[in-house]
């Protein structure tokens, strides 16, 4: 079977509305990878088309192809835009941003998954499928953005995941990044899928098997959205499903990866398992192209020195990067992401949900699924940031941070009474997200990040964390959670007290 739907012209880019100023072996970490051979394919990428149409609901529709010459020209923003073109695995300036939408306006975006489909599609230069990115009218380089998430659903009927294996001798460096097929040498090339299994990935150019990653261990799940639940399913089952892939995978019209489905590696069957979907990556625009997957300092490491075109030194990297990968599973529903700005525009991007994961991601991917975004933009001027912040929902917030009910607070006025200590300090929680090359440098940067913001000592941070907030992994091997109850006046004072104060509901 062909899925003739995807074939992709890679390196076409998304109509303009608004026109910005301007390794090695991977992540060896704890996966134990076995130099086995297998298969890589490439989808048609689609050519991207603008329109430009308003609805009923004041929306701005904007999809793929090319764009008029005149569209280089600055539009008025928009109040409400819908997003359904993605790139090829290439965040940065390179990438033209729709847009501009206003300050407090909406952005509604399907998103077709992350991880696996564009792992096995070799055109891809990334390892993920993220929106085009969209202008934010009025972000400059050193604001920062926040990002309200108003709702969240997966569309996804299926989709399979498991601990990874690359294919040696199919990529150079970097199998997400760099990928070329053994057969005929092609770099990148168009592929299409042939059948089901683990040999469905193949060459346009030659019909040899093309994908870099295989299956260690893997299985297929189905989905539930309505009730929250799943269910990993047999072989008989995974074979049916990847007999209409792309349908049960529900990929957006315009996505340009195959179905991880196709593959069928189904060796886990009967498990149930909660959803609770969030967004592994959603940001902003870094400041160099980089590939999405790589925007963070763990993945990110593997392009220093690296073999591709993506080669940076390691200060070039963390410059460049806004860490919008983090793979936090409290990315999700009602949080607020506040994201730094180093691009003019801030180009906002989303995509890579996941139907659910525990802290860690340990396998290394998770159930990565289609789905749709709801959120609104706020701009902080004059907020220079590194990397996000974010305010969780409250039962995301570990235990020690969360805000104290109006009982407690009075008994502690009490103790503070017995004691005579009768200031008491308005604080609120607040996360910050750390990013380095193990959990180690990845706490610290946490933590100095939360005192370079806060301006507080750096040995408070770690006080503050410790009696009052917490450390929680986000991603293997280097991306965790900081959270600290930090004073209010402190965050009126960056520009974010409002919206602590509304989401946690303090005086």
């Amino acid at each position: 079977m062909i899925d003739s739907r995807r074939e992709n012209a890679p390196g076409i880019r998304a109509g303009a509305l608004y026109p910005p100023n301007n390794s090695r072996a991977i992540l060896s970490h704890w996966i134990d990878m076995e130099k086995t051979p297998r298969i890589i394919s490439l989808t048609r990428f689609n050519r991207m088309r603008y329109i430009s149409r308003p609805t009923s609901s004041q929306e701005t529709r904007l999809t793929t192809t090319t764009a008029p010459a005149d569209a280089q020209t600055v539009k008025p923003s928009v109040t409400q835009l819908r997003v359904e073109s993605y790139t090829n695995g290439i965040l940065g300036p390179s990438q033209t941003m729709l847009g501009p939408l206003a300050d407090g306006g909406t952005l509604i975006a399907g998103t077709p998954p992350g991880c696996w489909g564009p792992m096995i599609t070799p055109a891809f230069q990334g390892g993920h499928e993220v929106t085009q990115p969209v202008a934010i009218e009025g972000a400059e380089v050193g604001d920062a953005v926040a990002l309200k998430i108003q709702r969240m659903r997966v569309t996804s009927h299926a989709t399979s995941s498991g601990v990874m294996q690359f294919v040696e001798g199919r990529y150079h460096g970097d199998p997400f990044v760099a990928k070329f097929c053994a057969s005929c040498g092609t770099e990148h090339p168009a592929s299409h899928v042939e059948g089901i299994g683990p040999g469905a990935i193949r060459c346009d150019h030659c019909g040899a098997e093309v994908s870099a990653f295989q299956f260690k261990h893997g299985y297929v799940i189905v989905l539930d959205q309505e009730n929250g639940v799943s269910l990993t399913v047999n072989q008989q089952v995974g074979d049916r499903l990847a007999g209409k892939a792309s349908a049960m995978s529900a990929l957006p019209e315009l996505a340009a990866q195959h179905s991880i489905l196709s593959l069928a590696r189904a060796d886990m069957p009967g498990l149930a398992a909660h959803m609770r979907p969030f967004l592994g990556n959603i940001g902003t625009t870094p400041s160099r192209d980089l590939p999405d997957s790589h925007n963070c300092a763990d993945f990110g490491q593997y392009l220093v020195g690296a073999p591709h075109r993506f080669n940076m030194t390691t200060e070039e990297l963390h410059s460049a990067k806004t860490d919008g990968h983090m793979d936090t599973n409290s990315v999700r529903e009602g949080c607020i992401v506040i994201c730094p700005v180093k691009v003019p525009g801030a180009g906002v991007y989303l995509g890579d949900m996941h139907a659910q994961q525990g802290n860690g991601e340990i396998a290394g991917h998770a159930t990565d699924v289609s789905g749709e975004t709801e959120l609104s933009v706020e701009v902080i001027k004059n907020l220079t940031l590194e990397g996000p912040i974010l305010l969780q929902n409250l039962d995301d917030l570990p235990p020690m941070a969360r805000p104290m009910s109006a009982d407690q607070r009075r008994k502690v006025a009490e103790l503070g009474a017995r004691w005579g200590q009768h200031d008491i300090e308005e604080n609120g929680p607040v996360t910050f997200i750390g990013s380095g090359g193990n959990l180690n440098e990845a706490t610290e940067n946490g933590l100095r990040r939360a005192a370079a913001v806060t301006g507080l000592r750096y040995e408070e941070v770690l006080n503050r964390a410790t009696i009052a907030g917490s450390i929680e992994i986000s991603r293997l091997p280097g991306t965790v959670r900081v959270t600290i109850l930090c004073p209010l006046d402190i965050l009126d004072g960056i520009g974010i007290g409002h919206l602590v104060r509304e989401k946690y509901q303090l005086a």
